[in-house]
């Protein structure tokens, strides 16, 4: 006998090449599946019933196959996980159920790494331990494992509701004619609708006009009234900004700068000026004359004689 440290390091290679090939497989007979459901479908539509209720029972033990190859997946990644527990002489309760499973399912299997594993598994705990697996005797195996290897015709229910089932996946009119039709309310049912109004007579309960009671109560909504392309809150004053302006980007400044009113001109003009200088803006210097000042009578004599001039 290999000593149990090499016999388990043959065991955790073997399960992970299992797990690939059951992997593998089960691909390949789902796709299968499908191919045949498409026929089963055309058979449906010729008319061909009786042909179609007898091929669709290997439908049936082909998925069922692929379901136990799922489960005996998850019982190899188990025992992968835990394949320290298996370095010791006796069997670990956690792990009895998934190693008496893979015992009794593997020779039942197409998968070669998988019932290699299942002789280095043999050979691990002895062949008294594999007798009990394979006839169940403790009733250790799944259930769910014992379910999908039983070799027994499918029911007719099932036959007809996975025709049926392919028939609407497919788009098929089968059983001929059979289409769901709306169902029409009774008279009792329009007694009861009368007695709790709904639908409609709820929508005109809600239109009906509120009396001013009620409006006086009502709190009016936030957005009554136009509403302005744009809404902001204007900012509190504070000691920075004593008097706080909204300014909107891309918006110019119109209010004057210091340096702009420097600049402009005073208010009265460069011809009203000369002519209050006496000399109709010839002379090189000119009176300035305060605006508003009502001028004498000498004045507007002068004002006289360089007009004659």
């Amino acid at each position: 006998m290999a000593p149990s440290s090499a016999l388990v390091s043959k065991l955790k290679v073997q399960l992970k090449l299992a797990i690939s090939r059951l992997r593998m497989v089960q691909q390949k007979e789902t796709a299968l599946a499908k191919q045949q459901r498409r026929a089963m479908a055309h058979l449906l539509e010729a008319g061909k019933e009786e042909s179609a209720r007898i091929r669709v029972e290997n439908i049936i033990r082909e998925e069922l196959s692929v379901e136990l190859l799922e489960i005996l997946e998850l019982y190899c990644e188990l025992l992968l996980a835990r394949i320290g527990l298996l370095e010791a002489k006796e069997c670990d309760p956690g792990l009895e159920e998934a190693i008496k499973s893979i015992i009794y399912a593997a020779p039942r299997t197409d998968v070669r790494e998988l019932q290699q594993a299942r002789a280095l598994l043999v050979e691990k705990f002895g062949k008294e331990f594999a007798l009990q697996a394979v006839e169940n005797s403790d009733g250790m195996v799944a259930e769910r494992v014992l379910k999908k290897l039983r070799v027994e015709p499918p029911p007719q229910t099932l036959v007809t509701e996975y025709l049926r089932e392919i028939a609407r996946t497919y788009s098929v009119d089968w059983p001929k004619g059979e289409k769901t039709q709306p169902e029409t309310p009774q008279q009792g049912e329009d007694d009861d609708d009368d007695e709790n109004p709904s639908g409609g007579q709820a929508i005109k309960d809600l239109e009906a006009p509120l009396s001013t009671e009620e409006l006086s109560r009502a709190t009016p909504p936030r957005d009554l009234g136009p509403k302005l392309p744009i809404r902001m809150t204007p900012p509190s004053p504070s000691t920075d900004n004593v008097r706080p302006v909204i300014k909107l980007p891309g918006v110019p400044d119109t209010k004057p700068s210091a340096k702009a009113r420097e600049d402009k001109p005073p208010p009265y003009s460069d011809a009203k000026s000369r002519a209050d200088n006496g000399d109709g803006g010839r002379s090189g210097s000119k009176k300035m004359v305060v605006p508003g000042k009502i001028p004498d009578v000498d004045e507007l004599a002068k004002r006289f004689a360089a007009l004659k001039k």
